[in-house]
């Protein structure tokens, strides 16, 4: 999945992955290709930092539930990926925000969508003011 990356997120990632490599202790990745990591020389009695480098844009809604506990001090370790003694049977399949991509949802009448809407059904009357 390759997305094209802004030249602010590029520049960002210099310096990001420049820390990563001094700081960062790798943990796993995930199947969306986010690879997560953790402070190597984390001191005893502080709170480790975690962290994820996103493939592609960064944008949170791409990581799993399995990683986003782990993220947030919720578990100690990462959960297992795709265990079947997590996943409920109705559970759907973890996707990302597509807010503001060409897969975002666009109702019937929205101008991107075609500008054509079902007529009225003659229920509606406009307000006036008497």
């Amino acid at each position: 999945m390759s997305e094209p990356i802004s030249l602010f997120t590029k520049l960002a990632n210099i310096h990001i992955r420049y820390v990563t490599w001094r700081r960062g202790a790798k943990v796993g990745s995930d199947r969306f290709g986010n690879v997560y990591y953790r402070n190597k020389d984390a001191k005893p009695g502080t709170r480790e930092r975690r962290w994820v480098l996103y493939a592609g844009e960064p944008d949170a809604s791409k990581i799993p539930p399995e990683w986003h506990g782990w993220l947030h001090h919720t578990t100690k370790e990462p959960l297992p990926e795709g265990s079947s003694a997590f996943h409920k049977p109705w559970q759907k399949e973890h996707l990302p925000n597509m807010s503001g991509s060409v897969q975002a949802y666009r109702p019937p009448g929205h101008a991107l969508a075609g500008g054509k809407r079902v007529p009225a059904t003659g229920d509606y009357e406009p307000w006036t003011p008497s």
